[in-house]
């Protein structure tokens, strides 16, 4: 999907309704923006405590791996 919005005077532009019903923006969810590279990511922010309970419920692992390894890992699980 993509749509044009122009950013007004004072630096804000519009999330269209229907974005932001499909994402569950609603009034009051903190946002959060990443830059990469000459894009803008708008990503809703997660819950704290889902997070946490995210992070303990992860699988152990029985052999070690390298840190580029752990990287492409991270990198498929949340991109």
């Amino acid at each position: 999907m993509i749509i044009r919005r122009e950013i007004g005077e004072k630096g804000q532009i519009v999330i269209p309704k229907d974005i932001r019903k499909h994402l569950g923006l609603d009034i009051g969810i903190n946002i959060t923006f990443e830059v990469k590279d000459d894009e803008l990511v708008i990503k809703k922010e997660k819950d704290p405590i889902a997070t946490v309970e995210d992070f303990f419920n992860t699988p152990k692992i029985k052999k070690k791996i390298s840190t580029k390894e752990l990287k492409k890992l991270y990198e498929e699980q949340y991109e």
